[in-house]
Order: structure tokens, then C-alpha cells, then sequence
């Protein structure tokens, strides 16, 4: 991914920052270690509104021209405006949504929005009313799963080194959760969904 981030200040200020579109294209066009860049992100909108931001608006629409997946903390009305900004209005880019959203969005307007965007993916990490008794999934959510089973992956959220201290713990909670759905459905989550994502072949299943 490219990351939008240079400094601090790029976090409140990157999606009308026109020195970030150029170095996202600077770096694309110089590529990785390993290959090419596969996505955009994590970038982060704390106003919504900022999602029309004139450099939010090019970097959605890159995006999609160049079939890169934007990884994006924002909440649920910032998607639909990410979504607009795109040549398709949101019908063909791949959009992970960190946390499936900030402000804890219902598991219903989650469900309306995985029906209006056959791109968007929740990613499940820290997310706030997903676990109930039992560190189990809460029924509404884990019903949600069974409906898009293939739209959810889970991540770290290691955006910032303070968060590799809580990686195991996170994982524990994950294998915990994973182990009460159907076979087939934990690992789409866990691993095939993330792999689709980018071309990845998915490893043999243990015997």
C-alpha cells in the first residue's frame, strides 16, 4: 500500500493536500522492493465531509482506474461519499473498510452498504459490539458474516508501532471467534478473502 502519510499533519490534512497526489503517483511509478504497489492507505477522515476533499476525489478515482484497493478509516457516510467519487460510483473499486467502520455503524446500515458496493470489505479489528459471551460474535454480526462471507477479512491495525503490542491478544480473540463459525466461512475470513484481494493463491488446507 502507499501510505498518505509523511507527517502528522498529513493525517487532518492529506485529502485537499495536492503534494500527496503527486507522491502517490511517485510512488507507484517507482514500485516496491517486490513488485507493485497494490493499494492506497490506510488513510483516515475524522470529518466525513472530507471525503469530497479535491484529493480524496483523484486518489478514489485512481484507484479504480488502476485496480487498487484502498484501505480507508472512515465512517459510514464518508463511504457512500469515497463511493460517488469514483467512475463507477462505487460498482467497481475494492474499498477495505477499517474496523467496518468508526462510530460503531449498525449492522444494518453495514448490510445496506454491502449491498450498494460489491467491493466494499469490512475489515473486523477492534471493532466495537462484534464479540458477545463467550468472546463468540455477537448474533446479528455473525449472522452478517454468513450472509457476505466472502466481503470480511481481518487485520492488526499495526498503523503505528504502539500496536504490535496488542497482536497477540488480537489474534487469540480472532481464533476464538473464527472456531464458532463454519469451517469454510473461518477461513474465507481468515485468510482467502485478504488473498483474493490481491492476486494471492491460498494455501493447501491442513490435513
Amino acid at each position: 500500500f502507499v501510505r498518505l502519510y509523511r507527517n502528522r499533519a498529513d493525517y487532518t490534512g492529506w485529502f485537499a493536500d495536492e503534494t500527496i497526489y503527486d507522491m502517490v503517483l511517485a510512488e507507484l511509478a517507482k514500485g516496491t522492493g517486490s513488485g507493485p504497489y497494490r493499494g492506497i492507505g490506510e488513510f483516515h477522515l475524522y470529518d466525513s465531509a472530507n471525503a469530497d476533499g479535491p484529493v480524496a476525489k483523484k486518489l478514489m478515482a485512481l484507484a479504480e482506474q488502476r485496480s487498487l484497493v484502498v484501505l480507508a478509516h472512515v465512517d459510514d457516510a464518508a463511504i457512500d461519499l469515497l463511493m460517488a467519487n469514483t467512475p463507477s460510483k462505487g460498482q467497481k473499486v475494492s474499498l477495505i473498510w477499517a474496523h467496518t467502520g468508526i462510530g460503531g455503524a449498525s449492522v444494518e446500515r453495514v448490510d445496506a452498504l454491502m449491498a450498494r458496493y460489491p467491493g466494499l470489505v469490512g475489515e473486523l479489528s477492534y471493532r466495537p459490539g462484534l464479540v458477545c459471551d463467550g468472546e463468540q460474535l455477537c448474533p446479528a454480526w455473525r449472522a452478517l458474516l454468513l450472509k457476505y462471507p466472502t466481503r470480511f477479512v481481518i487485520g492488526s491495525d499495526t498503523w503505528v508501532n504502539q500496536r504490535w503490542q496488542y497482536y497477540e491478544s488480537l489474534m487469540k480473540g480472532y481464533r476464538t471467534w473464527l472456531g464458532g463459525l463454519p469451517a469454510d466461512v473461518a477461513r474465507k475470513v481468515a485468510w482467502d478473502n485478504g488473498a483474493g484481494l490481491f492476486g494471492l493463491p491460498a494455501p493447501a488446507p491442513a490435513r
